[in-house]
């Protein structure tokens, strides 16, 4: 699986799911990087079928919904979408 990787502070573990073409998606990924926190993503629509699938399902355990993006933190708590107020009170913790 190609994932990509953002080297900020490490705080938590952070893996993004994104879509390319996708604007609160980019505006995500900016966003982590304006606070520095070190991250993992990856874009969904640019992975093979299979790859595609396996990312999904791990979506899908945590947001049932499948919608993008989607950031797992700590392999416990998600957030969905782009919700800027969440996501620096919850990584600033």
């Amino acid at each position: 699986m190609t994932v990509e990787h953002f080297t900020g502070k490490p705080s938590m573990k952070v893996m993004l799911y994104a879509l390319s073409t996708c604007g609160w998606c980019k505006k995500t990924i900016e966003l982590l990087k304006q606070l520095n926190i070190e991250f993992d993503y990856q874009y969904v629509d640019l992975l093979d079928e299979k790859e595609q699938d396996d990312a999904m399902r791990i979506v899908e355990k945590f947001n049932p919904r499948g919608s993008l993006p989607t950031i797992i933190i700590n392999d416990a708590r998600c957030i969905v979408g782009f919700d800027e107020k969440e996501i620096i009170e919850v990584l600033r913790e």
